[in-house]
């Protein structure tokens, strides 16, 4: 743990950089995988800054949440009883709402073909990103990948980088239609209504200047970003919640009981319910130590020599941050290996913070979207308990806890039963 807390927090100013992949010159490159620069901190300033302007922390994106978190309810309500199904493709599209919320200004039926068609894209985008491109030689495609990562200068070859990501440029390309559809809707006279239009309106301030990164292409990275990293972890990491409670039941009981005192059957979550909640605030931190979603985390690199434990670091080492270390660490865990809540309980019950949980890592790059990962989390986690009890459905061997390692670390493939409360 310390070796990484001193990377990552003491030494954030030297260790900030990100190594600069080839293969990302011609794909997604956006802000968390960006070069530590002006640009970068231009980026990441107007994205928080936007974020807290349209709600985060606010009663009104908290609203935004608890209104998805009741349509997931409703469609889980679609499955519910004895039926078994896979949570996963609903979990997907309430997450994906939020962020469409944030950055279009309205959200999808769960039944619209553009959310479909928008997750299956990133899937495909996620499978490429981890070298699993569905082609009909899946070895094929990851050794060209390599292969130009080695010897960039292939990418200029015209066709090829489309052909090695063809899920990206899919995926990048339905994101420009959507963002068109915003521009002509723009209305420069009224406050802007999204993140798109807050955006644009700095576009238009940045005219001129040449060193601006506010343009076309750093909007559809933004993005980007934004559904690719802020959907596909609090989605994954909800589905490692759903699965830990059907094979855990003792916990899952202890927290619709805490729910039923706290908040009752009726009325929705709110996220000032957390300070009366401590078992079931401890279980979504379990939960996200547990899955340990991003085991190495991101790639940083070193943008001069330094020091790191007594160990000489030069210059442009790329740094593999071994946050698994850290979240699984047996010095620090009582049960590092097993879903145990009480690592953060004290012994009269109450919640307590533990230095060494860092699922967002941390930094000047520690996840932006960390505060609204949080409420995510917790509302839509307690709305789902507050009217379902899930098990594992009848005749169906138990599910393992054992994760899939890919692009994130997943649960295996698992079905449930949701019966109503």
């Amino acid at each position: 743990m310390a070796a990484v807390r001193e990377a990552l927090v003491y030494r954030n100013q030297d260790t900030s950089d990100r190594p600069p992949p080839a293969v990302y010159e011609h794909g997604v490159t956006g802000l968390i995988l960006a070069r530590y620069g002006k640009a970068w901190r231009e980026q990441r300033r107007f994205s928080l800054s936007t974020l807290r302007n349209f709600g985060l922390g606010k009663k009104s994106l908290e609203q935004w949440v608890t209104e998805e978190a009741s349509c997931l309810c409703a469609a889980f309500a679609d499955q519910a009883g004895e039926t078994p199904f896979s949570p996963r493709d609903l979990l997907n599209k309430a997450v994906s709402n939020v962020i469409a919320s944030l950055t279009f200004g309205f959200r999808f039926e769960y039944n619209d073909p553009r959310i479909v068609k928008l997750l299956d894209m990133m899937e495909d985008m996620l499978k490429e990103e981890s070298g699993l491109v569905r082609q009909v030689s899946v070895e094929a495609a990851s050794v060209l990948q390599q292969v130009v990562e080695a010897v960039p200068v292939l990418l200029r070859i015209p066709g090829l980088a489309a052909k090695i990501f063809p899920g990206l440029k899919a995926f990048m390309a339905l994101i420009d239609e959507l963002i068109t559809e915003q521009k002509m809707t723009r209305d420069p006279t009224q406050p802007p209504r999204h993140l798109i239009d807050a955006f644009l309106d700095e576009v238009k301030e940045a005219k001129g200047n040449p060193e601006s990164s506010f343009n076309d292409e750093n909007l559809r990275l933004v993005v980007t970003d934004l559904f690719s990293a802020g959907m596909v972890t609090t989605s994954t990491t909800l589905a490692w919640a759903l699965l830990l409670m059907i094979l855990h039941p003792d916990v899952q009981r202890r927290v619709q009981q805490e729910i039923d005192e706290v908040i009752g059957k009726v009325r929705r979550p709110e996220m000032g319910d957390q300070a009366l909640m401590p078992f079931t605030v401890a279980v979504v931190h379990e939960v996200q130590r547990f899955a340990d979603i991003i085991p190495l985390g991101l790639p940083h690199m070193t943008s001069r020599d330094i020091e790191v434990q007594g160990f000489y670091v030069p210059k442009g080492t790329t740094l593999i941050t071994n946050l698994s270390s850290v979240l699984k660490d047996e010095t620090i865990w009582e049960k590092p290996f097993c879903f145990h809540p009480e690592h953060f309980l004290d012994a009269q019950g109450r919640f307590v913070k533990q230095e060494a949980f860092i699922p967002f890592s941390a930094g000047r790059r520690a996840c932006l979207g960390e505060p609204l990962a949080r409420m995510e989390l917790f509302l839509f986690f307690t709305s789902l308990l507050q009217h379902f009890s899930f098990s594992v459905p009848a005749g169906q061997p138990r599910p393992s806890d054992h994760g899939v390692f890919a692009f994130l670390v997943t649960p295996p493939p698992y079905q449930l039963c949701a019966v109503p409360r």
